[in-house]
This record gives structure tokens, C-alpha cells and sequence, in this order.
């Protein structure tokens, strides 16, 4: 029995069922429909400080930028130089032509763009990671690693009772790292912290990138770098789109916990060795539950 090859084939082994779904004309609906409510939404505690809470944001360009990154908690505000989903593995070409037949190219050339670029932050924070969790490490390991990516358009129509609705449901990603552009200065991007009160996280300025920490690398550090587990609300108002860059290891790569050569004196592995393809389906159905199938 042939097995996937890449994060594409992965996914598509594992779909998500979407029969569920009824399409909804957003534009004239009143209040929300009875297949789209979220009862639960309002039962866990919400934090209204307007200010991101302990979200540090980390400036590249610092001397001590590695320093900075083991500071890193639950989530990251990355600062460069220079729900309606769509999802985008390598090139957009295809997609596009089903939408836009004549019209198709200046999309191709700026998701193209803008993966590239992605992928190559995504793979200066990787690079810095590793440097925090083994300053040590020997080159060729570092060179022989293969990523892959994914980029997902988000569309959050705006939402007649947003009280009774989400964006996107309470989830954890899966790769190493969710590199996320909020756009329109709206907000909407919560985080479920230790006290167990959502928080939102606002786009912190133009130039600032929210980075998520997913499952392989809370598993890769030995917990050192835990996952964020988060959701989109939407706004009575504002149509708020964003774009998240997935970050990770080919679907064959073993993930094996790494141990910080700093103060590794007793301390032993929280994780199983496991396969990104194994991880994978077990996720897809297991959920959030995944952690306790693979933890010692």
C-alpha cells in the first residue's frame, strides 16, 4: 500500500468531512442560522485587557535574538525587515485558474511571492530555535533538514450576532510554526491561556507577524516550547481576513525530542519518537487527544 509523500497527500488521506457545511449568502442574512450557532462560546472566561498579554515581540535584528526566543511562551510577535478558507500547498496555479480563467496571473505571482519569503522567515526561526535548544549542534544536521508549507487564506465575513458564532473553532496546528498577517487592524485571534481565560492577541503594527507555536515543535522541544491552542472570533462590522503560513518537516521525518544541552542533567524525554505522517493521522482522528497517545 503506497504511503503519502508530502504534506498535500497527508491531508487528503485524512479529509475533513465538510457535508455539514451549508453555504450562506452573507451579505443578506439577518441573524445567524440555527446550523451555524456556537452555543458554547460564551462559557469560558474572557480576558478584556486591550493590551496582548505577555506576548513578547522579538526584533530579529537583536544581538541577543537568541536569547529572546527561549523567552518565547505561548505565542510571538516576529518583527521583519523590509471564515471562508483557501488553502495553498506549492503553486496556486491551478486554484486560481479555476477561479480566475483570464485573470489568474497577479495572484500566482503574489502568493508566490509571499510563500517564498515566508518560508525563508519560517527557516530563520527555525535555524534560531535550534540554536536555543542545542547551541551546540553539528552543521550538517541543520543542512540536511527539508521543510514544507502550506499557506491558508481566511476570509471572516462580517457576522449579524457575533456572540453566537466563531470564526474558527478552538484548535491547535499541527506543524512547527503558524506564521499569521491579520489585516485591517481588526481583531479576532484568541488564545486559551494557563488560567484558562481567552485572551485576544491584536496586530501589533505593520511590521509585526504573530508566530504559533504548533504540536511538532512543542514535541521537538520536550514541551520547552509549548502549542497554542486558539480561535477566531468574528465582528458584528468588520470583514477581517488573514493569511497563515504553516511551517514544518517533510510528512517522513522522524521527530525526536530534543533535550536542552544547557540543563539537561535528569531530564529525560516527555515524547515517543514519532513519524510526521503518524502524527498526522493520528491527530485527524484523535484530535487534541494526541498528546496522550504519544507522551511517556
Amino acid at each position: 500500500m503506497a504511503t503519502a509523500s508530502t504534506l498535500e497527500e497527508s491531508f487528503k488521506e485524512n479529509p475533513q468531512s465538510l457535508q455539514h457545511i451549508l453555504p450562506i449568502d452573507f451579505h443578506s442574512i439577518q441573524e445567524v442560522p440555527n446550523s451555524h450557532l456556537w452555543p458554547d462560546i460564551n462559557n469560558s472566561s474572557i480576558s478584556h485587557d486591550e493590551k496582548n498579554p505577555n506576548v513578547p515581540i522579538i526584533d530579529l535584528l537583536a544581538p541577543n535574538v537568541v536569547e529572546l526566543i527561549g523567552k518565547m511562551t505561548f505565542c510571538l510577535a516576529s518583527r521583519t525587515e523590509g471564515e471562508s478558507r483557501f488553502t495553498i500547498m506549492d503553486s496556486p496555479l491551478d486554484h486560481a485558474k479555476e477561479l480566475w480563467p483570464h485573470d489568474y496571473q497577479i495572484f500566482c505571482d503574489v502568493m508566490e511571492n509571499y510563500q517564498k519569503k515566508m518560508k525563508a522567515l519560517s527557516f530563520q526561526l527555525w535555524l534560531l530555535i535550534l540554536n536555543y535548544l542545542q547551541p551546540y549542534s553539528q552543521e550538517h544536521s541543520i543542512k540536511s533538514f527539508e521543510s514544507t508549507g502550506a499557506l491558508q487564506l481566511n476570509s471572516y465575513p462580517c457576522c449579524p450576532n457575533p456572540n453566537h458564532a466563531l470564526g474558527l473553532a478552538p484548535h491547535t496546528d499541527s506543524l512547527f510554526l503558524t506564521i499569521l498577517h491579520q489585516t485591517n487592524n481588526t481583531k479576532g485571534l484568541q488564545i486559551l491561556k494557563k488560567d484558562q481565560v481567552w485572551t485576544s492577541i491584536a496586530p501589533v503594527s505593520n511590521d509585526a507577524l504573530i508566530v504559533n507555536v504548533g504540536h511538532l515543535l512543542h514535541i521537538l522541544s520536550n514541551g520547552e516550547f509549548p502549542s497554542v491552542y486558539h480561535r477566531v472570533l468574528v465582528d458584528q462590522t468588520k470583514h477581517r481576513v488573514s493569511l497563515a503560513y504553516f511551517f514544518g518537516p517533510q510528512v517522513d521525518s522522524m521527530i525526536v525530542p530534543l533535550v536542552s544541552s544547557k540543563d539537561n542533567v535528569g531530564v529525560e524525554p516527555k515524547y515517543r519518537n514519532v513519524k510526521v505522517k503518524e502524527y498526522l493521522d493520528l491527530k485527524a482522528k484523535h484530535l487534541e487527544k494526541v498528546f496522550s497517545m504519544i507522551r511517556f
